[in-house]
């Protein structure tokens, strides 16, 4: 298990079609990661997006593109992550391999890794707060299975941060992943919950992070909370009626 602390995020950004021998290569970085106890893994497909080629693509209704990018990211001690970038750089031949620092805030014994709710009240067009400079990321893994009184947790907890003024949110359900059980998981087809993490990435002003910390220290019991430092170069709100940012 992760502990406390200072620590490495690995990102890894392949194409859905790239192989390493007969495998997709994400599921043989997965492999790799799984043998070498790496302490989580999660794999995200992309929605949209573009690369080296400049060509875009998206994913259609009702269509699954078959050159969609690809996401691995796992957390781990420094000496485990820099243990694999060997083995990670041979498979990868195209793609991106990035790592960046992180602190472990929490890591729990389980898988690693709109508007206000009614009632509230909602914040004038000029009381809107602008956020730029450096910041703080939070990046929370939980299980998509994982309850709160009944409820998605992932659900609650976006909305708790709503309530909260948190600047942003935004969840993302893997695809494949394996947590502290060494438990692999993948999407089966026609699948729409299971066991498969969840990421919700987190961002606004240290304050205001830290606001937040003990509402996930008592609401995620299993699962990995990991703070990052960032650089915000742009926020922009999107307008409710037109949709345009």
């Amino acid at each position: 298990m992760i502990a406390k602390g200072p620590a490495k995020k690995l990102s890894i950004y392949v194409g859905e079609t790239d192989r390493f021998g007969d495998k997709p290569v994400y599921e043989v970085l997965l492999d790799i990661l799984h043998k070498k106890k790496i302490a989580g893994v999660s794999v995200f497909k992309g929605v949209a997006g573009y690369g080296a080629d400049g060509v875009f693509h998206t994913s259609k209704i009702l269509l699954l593109s078959s050159d969609m990018p690809m996401k691995i990211e796992a957390v781990d001690s420094e000496a485990m992550i820099n243990m694999v970038l060997p083995d990670v750089c041979q498979v990868v031949e195209k793609g991106l391999v990035e790592v960046t620092d992180a602190n472990v805030v929490k890591c729990g014994p389980g898988v690693f890794p709109g508007g206000r709710e009614q009632g509230a009240e909602e914040k004038k067009e000029g009381d809107r707060m602008k956020l730029e400079g450096k910041a703080k990321m939070l990046r929370i893994i939980i299980s998509e299975d994982d309850k709160w009184e009944g409820k998605p947790l992932y659900e609650v907890l976006v909305k708790r941060f709503v309530m909260e003024d948190i600047a942003g949110a935004t969840v993302y359900k893997a695809i494949a992943g394996y947590g502290p059980h060494k438990r692999y998981h993948k999407k089966k087809t026609l699948a729409s919950h299971g066991e498969l993490p969840i990421l919700i990435t987190v961002m606004d002003k240290e304050e205001n992070i830290n606001r937040i910390l003990p509402v996930l220290d008592e609401m995620v019991t299993e699962g990995v909370v990991v703070l990052s430092d960032v650089n915000v170069i742009k926020y922009t709100h999107r307008d409710a009626e037109t949709g345009i940012l």
